[in-house]
């Protein structure tokens, strides 16, 4: 098997030739048609995420170079293991990548997601910028029969990570209007999933108005361009203050326009992982009675039911590029640059 693999953080990735791993007891080797490139994995390749100023968050630790990014994979079956049962060779199908311990009390409850000692592919594991990649057990397998699959690769975490931040808001009614920050992949995404579970107006927020075109032909029942001046106080202005704000940027001015946005009782969640840092007086908290929290993509079960939903046809798509995985670097480059509309999904094949 080949990967474009991280060879030294920061540096360009490389073509590395790795031994084809042969699938023992539950476990699946999946051959990659398509990997979705995600803004952590420019973290990832950085080897850091910054926590503001000059502080960063060293992620090297534990991780053996080379080692091959992407957590967004679909493929076909092309091994299984002797304990294999559900899937056979030639199914098509998308992985849950967010692959836990399963001892811990959190893997117990079906939230692999939020295990302290993760097995997560493409995070600590290799991944799906590779020619192949090998699944730990059958289970994390999702048929996506109805879908693109391109789109369904790019919901194992763009996707997941939308619908969960989503479900964390509980009711929603219809004068209880949702921010959205950060129209990019992941954004579009809540965009989507926000319409499709909430019948209340969704306010479309980025400093890039071919990112706020998109939002409104998505759907949005408005956009606000947050580098305009009086841009918050033009949203409290038409809103009277959201109810709940969803950050999917996750930087220090995204963050203070989100928790700017919403009103008293307003609930403030944070998806992106930008970087930086935030201060707030603590009374402030309780004058406001909001509510701020932090949302970590979702578990195998929320998986399951947001396919559901995809599979019905409820989630309208976002738009999709296909490049070569020799493109892995410059891919994350122009994530970095925050050039890319959508999602790019990268294919060995091309």
């Amino acid at each position: 098997m080949f990967c474009e693999a991280i060879v030294a953080y920061g540096e360009k990735l490389e073509r590395v030739e790795l031994e084809t791993p042969v699938p023992q007891g539950g476990e699946v080797l999946v051959q990659v048609t398509e990997c979705g490139v995600c803004h952590s994995d420019v973290h990832i390749h950085d080897g850091y995420f910054g926590l503001g100023g000059e502080a960063k968050l060293d992620v090297r630790a534990g991780r053996k170079l080379p080692f091959a990014l992407g957590h967004e994979i679909g493929g076909r079956v092309v091994a299984v293991g002797p304990d294999v049962k559900g899937v056979k060779v030639g199914d098509r199908r998308v992985v849950y990548p967010w692959i836990g311990c399963g001892d811990c009390p959190a893997c117990a409850r079906d939230e692999e997601q939020l295990c302290n000692k993760p097995r997560n592919l493409g995070i600590q594991v290799n991944g799906g910028y590779a020619s192949h990649v090998l699944v730990p057990h059958e289970k994390y397998l999702i048929d996506f029969a109805g879908a693109d699959p391109a789109l369904a690769a790019a919901y194992m975490c763009s996707g997941l990570t939308a619908f969960g931040a989503m479900k964390k808001l509980g009711a929603v009614g219809k004068q209880d209007p949702i921010v959205i920050v950060g129209l990019g992949g992941v954004g579009m995404m809540g965009l989507q999933f926000a319409r499709a579970m909430f019948d209340a107006p969704i306010v479309g927020v980025d400093v890039d108005q071919s990112k706020l075109d998109a939002a409104l032909k998505a759907g949005a029942s408005s956009v606000v361009n947050s580098r305009e001046d009086g841009a918050l106080k033009k949203l409290l202005g038409a809103t009277g203050g959201a109810y709940a704000a969803i950050d999917f940027v996750g930087s220090e001015a995204s963050f203070a326009f989100a928790q700017g946005s919403v009103r008293k009782g307003g609930k403030v969640i944070v998806v992106g992982l930008f970087g930086g840092a935030f201060s707030m007086p603590i009374p402030m908290l309780p004058m406001r009675a909001i509510s701020i929290g932090g949302s970590y993509v979702g578990s195998l079960p929320e998986t399951l039911e947001m396919m559901a939903l995809v599979k019905a046809g409820k989630i309208d798509p976002i738009p999709v590029t296909r490049r070569k995985l020799a493109e892995a670097s410059a891919t994350l480059d122009d994530l970095r640059k925050g050039t890319i509309v959508g999602r790019v999904v990268l294919d060995p094949a091309l």
